[in-house]
Order: C-alpha cells, then sequence, then structure tokens
C-alpha cells in the first residue's frame, strides 16, 4: 500500500521546520526566486499595503487550496468549489440583509457548503461516475442556483459585523489570515495526526489494497468532499464579505487557481501524495504571480494564458517525479 509523504524515522530531523523545508525546497525556492523578480521589476511590490493585499488575496485561494489538497489526495478532483464559493456568500449575505443575525447567516452559509459536498461526495461513492464529470455538472447546477436566488445580480452587505471578517484585523494581523493559519493546523492535524487522514492517503495511493485492508474507502470519498464543500463555503464567505457584497459571479474559474496551488505544492493528480504546507506555498506562489501581473500591467487575458501554462508545468514535473520514483 503506497502512502505518500511518510517517511522512515531515519529519514526524518527532529526539527519540523528542517522537515518542512527540505520537503518543500523547491517551491520554496520558486516562490523566492519569483519575490526576487517582482522586486527589482516593479517599485510597488514591496510596500506594505501591497504585501497585505497580497496575503488577503492569498486567503481565498489558499481555503479553496486545502479542500482541493483533500480531494486530490485521494484521488479525486473537485471543480465545483468556486460555484461553491458563489452561492455560499450570496447566500449569507441575503440572509443578513433580511433581518437574521450574523452568526446564523454564517453557519447556514456553511452547511450550505457541507451539503453540495456532501452531494458530490454521494454521487461519486455511489455511481462510481468520474469525479471530473460530476463536479463539472454540479459546477454549472450550483452557479445557475447563484444566478437564480440573486436574479444575476450583486446583493450589497450592509452589515458592519460581516463586512469586518473581510476587512478587520486583530492586533497588526488581517482577521482572514488569522483564519487561514487557523485552518493550516485544522488541517494538517487531519492528515498527520489522524486515522482519517492516513485512511485518505491510503485511498489516493491504492483504492484496492485501502478496500482490502478494511478501509470504507466511500465513507472517506464522501467526508472528503463534504469538507471540500465546507473549505469552500468559507473561502465565499469571507470574499463576500472582503467585497461587501455577495456576487454570483465570484469564483469564476477559482478551482484553476486551488488546483495550481495544490499541485505546486506537491500534490499528485494520481492521488496518495500532498500536505497542507505545500499547499500553502503553491497559494503564495499563485497569489504573487496574480499581483505581480497586475504591477506588470500584463492583459488578464495573458495572465490566464501565462496560469494555464504554470499549471501545465507543475503537472509535468509531477509526472517526471512519478517516473524517477519508479
Amino acid at each position: 500500500m503506497k502512502i505518500a509523504n511518510k517517511l522512515t524515522l531515519s529519514d526524518k530531523s527532529s526539527n519540523p521546520v528542517i522537515n518542512y523545508l527540505k520537503d518543500n525546497a523547491g517551491t520554496l525556492i520558486g516562490l523566492a526566486g519569483l519575490t526576487l523578480v517582482l522586486s527589482i521589476t516593479t517599485t510597488m511590490f514591496l510596500a506594505p499595503d501591497n504585501l497585505f493585499n497580497i496575503l488577503r488575496q492569498v486567503c481565498t485561494n489558499a481555503t479553496l487550496a486545502f479542500g482541493m489538497t483533500f480531494v486530490l489526495i485521494i484521488g479525486g478532483i473537485d471543480l465545483s468549489v468556486g460555484s461553491v464559493l458563489a452561492a455560499s456568500g450570496v447566500t449569507v449575505v441575503i440572509l443578513l440583509e433580511r433581518g437574521m443575525p450574523c452568526i446564523p447567516a454564517i453557519l447556514i452559509g456553511v452547511l450550505m457548503g457541507a451539503v453540495f459536498g456532501l452531494i458530490n461526495g454521494l454521487i461519486i461513492a455511489y455511481t462510481n461516475m468520474p469525479p471530473f464529470i460530476v463536479t463539472l455538472a454540479t459546477q454549472m447546477g450550483i452557479r445557475g442556483i447563484s444566478y437564480i436566488i440573486t436574479s444575476g445580480r450583486s446583493v450589497a452587505s450592509t452589515d458592519p459585523q460581516f463586512n469586518a471578517i473581510g476587512n478587520g484585523y486583530i492586533g497588526p494581523v488581517p482577521i482572514p489570515v488569522l483564519m487561514v493559519a487557523i485552518l493550516i493546523v485544522l488541517s494538517s492535524i487531519i492528515l498527520n495526526k489522524t486515522r482519517f487522514g492516513r485512511r485518505m492517503y491510503a485511498t489516493g495511493g491504492n483504492v484496492e489494497a485501502a478496500v482490502y485492508s478494511g478501509i470504507k474507502v466511500k465513507t472517506v470519498q464522501i467526508w472528503v468532499y463534504t469538507i471540500c464543500g465546507i473549505l469552500a463555503s468559507i473561502g465565499g464567505i469571507v470574499l463576500a464579505s472582503r467585497m461587501y457584497s455577495g456576487q454570483p459571479t465570484a469564483g469564476n474559474a477559482y478551482e484553476g487557481d486551488a488546483i495550481a496551488a495544490a499541485v505546486l505544492g506537491g500534490t499528485s493528480f494520481n492521488g496518495g501524495i500532498g500536505t497542507i504546507g505545500g499547499t500553502l506555498i503553491g497559494a503564495l506562489i499563485i497569489g504573487v504571480l496574480n499581483n505581480g501581473l497586475n504591477l506588470l500591467k500584463v492583459s488578464f487575458y495573458w495572465q490566464l494564458v501565462i496560469k494555464g501554462i504554470v499549471i501545465l508545468v507543475a503537472v509535468y514535473i509531477d509526472i517526471l517525479k512519478k517516473k524517477k520514483k519508479k
């Protein structure tokens, strides 16, 4: 049975920071190189306001990418995360504008994401339909729901408590950054310290071996897609708060950035390999790249081309790694 990212004790240092640097040396070098280039080619990149702006933007993609990492580890994919993000965001804002208190409205938004994720998981687990097809279909359906409940228009948020989630600070640190830090800890614990995490790696590494070892693969799939839906809804709520509005078009093509962040961070499309720490670096690379291209006044259309190339390169590197291991 193949369980990736699990080295023997003799291969591991007792210092987790050293282990992290070793495991993610390539992506860290890439991030440092990109940062250096943008620092030289632009005058605004290292400005404190711009760096905080990057962190805020990265938070949404990182939240989606953590869920995508879970899904990729079990050998799946979720193309519906951007639509779940939009649906959850507009739902919460609509409920707030109709007088519902902030916390219940947010809980309903998160529950909505969980339900969408659960639907994906159930269909994939019990029909054996390819995750790509299932989540492509739900991507369109959920996006349609967002347009229906908003009549295709943005819904402004006037609730100061809600708007503070995406724009406020606790001390000098933006609230979204603290939320992502909490998600990093929780996600890492799930992957590395729980039986469920080990079952995820086993499922993605070799489904047949996982079944023979007594792992309930269908249950793992359902839970993983549900978690992915919850994380997508959290990302949507934070984004709606940051933008002071729920927008049915929000999150369009965000699944591409989430996949890119996970793959750049070392998560394999073939399953069984992936870490939250690596995905965080991947999300930072995508965030820095997006920001740098904007500062360099690169056309949005060319930005799509460049990010498409980045995804292709990341996947090809993953393929080369697989060949070397064989």
